[in-house]
């Protein structure tokens, strides 16, 4: 791989998150609490806590806000999506907020249990509910796909590099946009193959499927993959190792699954997320509206060795030039396209 040599900053940058993405807060007025009491509790979606992805960073979050705080959080793993609205207008019905909803997926069942239950506090992860008791945290994964396309391209020897997408949605083609148009701003020259696991939601949690498209797409030359597929990502990461080239993990710091051939991870913050919910309904200033949270690209001692001084400048130039405006990632889930 290029730039294998140990970064001199490396020292300074484990355990750390690289290229953070500034964040911005848009709230509406906040909603009392009729008595001050606190009873969260969490809805994850159908992949489970222990996905090693997306749900369990907030799993952790939730983990460290019970025991910086004692107090319990109530948990539930729905195993379809009929189930979600089920249990959070149980948990609504039964007293607890803020009750928190994991993932995209929840929007429609959080619109339903916020109407039937407007003196409950909701938090939707990576989704948007237009309701005065929902608070919608939202991510930029274009612009941190965008940082880790440019580090792709720059650990690359072959000129070919891959993206493995989890379900075929808007939301997973912003992903992959994200990180092409980062590839390209990186070398223009260079190739990014580029394959959806599937159109349901199983596409999340298929190990197998994700190894299989990993090996396809380093047997056509790739020798970097990056992997926008919660717990299907855990195939892509294997494969790559067992393959001996490097993958990119995913919405939290999957660095450790595979050290030494992870080269980082783009990580939103999730788990703070529903941390920073449940400790605000506790100070009292719970507050509905939208929360845009900033990405970024994890190093820690596990990719240390991996990345160059080189490829961290072109990083932190890239992020600094994405908050500037001097560099516009496009968008897909604006008008549907991918220019490069």
């Amino acid at each position: 791989m290029k730039n294998m040599k140990r970064s001199h900053f490396s020292g300074l940058i484990k355990k750390t998150g690289l290229a953070v993405i500034a964040s911005t807060f848009l709230l509406a007025a906040p909603i009392a609490q009729a008595d001050g009491h606190v009873k969260p509790a969490v809805v994850y979606d159908t992949a489970g806590k222990n996905d090693k992805s997306f749900n369990e960073a907030v799993f952790n979050g939730i983990t460290r806000f019970m025991n910086d705080t004692g107090i319990a959080v109530t948990e539930l793993e729905p195993t379809n999506e009929a189930m979600m609205e089920q249990s959070l207008k149980k948990f609504a019905q039964r007293g607890y907020s803020p009750v928190v909803a994991v993932g995209f997926t929840m929007a429609n069942a959080v619109a339903a249990a916020a109407a039937e239950y407007p003196d409950t506090q909701f938090t939707i992860i990576d989704g948007v509910v237009d309701a005065p008791n929902v608070q919608n945290v939202i991510y930029k994964e274009h612009e941190g796909s965008f940082l880790v396309g440019v580090m792709a391209a720059m650990a690359s020897n072959s000129g070919t590099v891959g993206f493995v997408g989890g379900m075929d949605i808007p939301l997973i083609s912003r992903f992959e946009c994200g990180y092409k148009q980062g590839v390209a701003h990186a070398d223009s020259s260079m190739n990014v193959l580029a394959q959806m696991t599937g159109s349901t939601p199983a596409a999340w949690g298929n190990p197998t499927k994700g190894g299989e498209i990993t090996r396809s797409q380093v047997e056509n030359g790739a020798d970097v993959v990056y992997a926008a597929a919660g717990g299907t990502g855990i195939g892509v990461y294997q494969t790559a190792a067992d393959m001996g080239v490097l993958a990119i993990g995913v919405d939290s710091n999957q660095n450790y699954m595979q050290p030494g051939t992870m080269l980082t991870s783009m990580y939103k913050k999730v788990g703070l997320a529903a941390y920073n919910s449940f400790a605000a309904a506790v100070a009292g200033n719970w507050e509905a509206g939208f929360s845009v949270n900033g990405v970024g690209a994890a190093m820690d001692e596990y990719n240390a060795d991996l990345v160059s001084a080189d490829m961290l400048a072109a990083v932190d130039a890239a992020r600094a030039a994405i908050i500037s405006g001097d560099i516009v990632v496009h968008d897909y889930m604006s008008d549907n396209s991918c220019p490069l």
